[in-house]
């Protein structure tokens, strides 16, 4: 069972970076960062379970379980400054995280703020309705989605993801003793300004908002910009 993959490991860096993939991703989704930070920065990837090199495992489709889970296997590994990194659904399994384990900061991406709910029934739909769903946001090759093998693979997976994205709830809390930085698409239809603000209000240090040009996966076009953004927060 690993959770975390690092395709460049570099036992004398100063930070690691966690990165959380989005609903229906997995640490492959990170797979160009590796490289793309300098050699004072470890990427760390995280795995759900249920997909990939895990895909015996069954998902986990509560964010608060998740985030135990992702916490206790990450601590041995904050022996130095942690800075969390999510998009999407992994903005709210890095939050979860990083109320267990306090890192050095927090970016999230892609996602309203943790305490302002979006309930939805996208996990209760067809096959149908979860295909549409993935195409309306962007994220998955049109050319993927038409092909059944597929299909069967991946939609139960963003099924289980989508489940656990619509019926989080945070959980009251006191605000994180790190700073939050948020990033999000101009042309997200999931997120805008004034939801990602919220984020300011669960930290007590400080808190920025960069909007970038893009929809809801403006960091694969973005992705210099992204890791630019999260150097500067280091």
């Amino acid at each position: 069972m690993t959770w975390f993959h690092t395709l460049d490991p570099r036992p004398h860096a100063a930070t690691r970076l966690f990165c959380f993939p989005h609903a229906g991703g997995a640490a492959a989704a990170y797979r160009d960062w590796h490289r793309a930070v300098p050699p004072s920065v470890e990427v760390r990837a995280v795995q759900y379970p249920g997909r990939a090199d895990r895909v015996r495992e069954a998902p986990v489709e509560d964010a608060h379980t998740m985030a135990d889970l992702v916490a206790e296997a990450m601590r041995p590994l904050l022996d130095r400054p942690a800075v969390l990194f999510g998009h999407s659904m992994g903005s709210l399994i890095a939050y979860e995280t990083a109320l267990r384990v306090r890192p050095a900061h927090l970016i999230v991406s892609g996602r309203r703020a943790a305490n302002l709910p979006r309930p939805g029934t996208v996990h209760l739909g067809t096959e149908e309705d979860l295909t549409a769903e993935l195409r309306r946001l962007g994220g998955t090759q049109p050319e993927l989605l038409d092909d059944a093998d597929i299909r069967a693979y991946v939609l139960p997976i963003v099924r289980a993801d989508y489940r656990l994205a619509e019926t989080y709830r945070s959980r009251p809390a006191e605000p994180l003793d790190c700073p939050i930085t948020a990033i999000i698409g101009d042309s997200d239809p999931e997120v805008d300004s004034s939801n990602a603000r919220g984020w300011g209000g669960l930290t007590r240090a400080g808190f920025k908002l960069h909007v970038l040009p893009g929809g809801h996966f403006y960091l694969a076009e973005r992705r210099s910009e992204v890791i630019g953004l999260i150097l500067g927060a280091l």
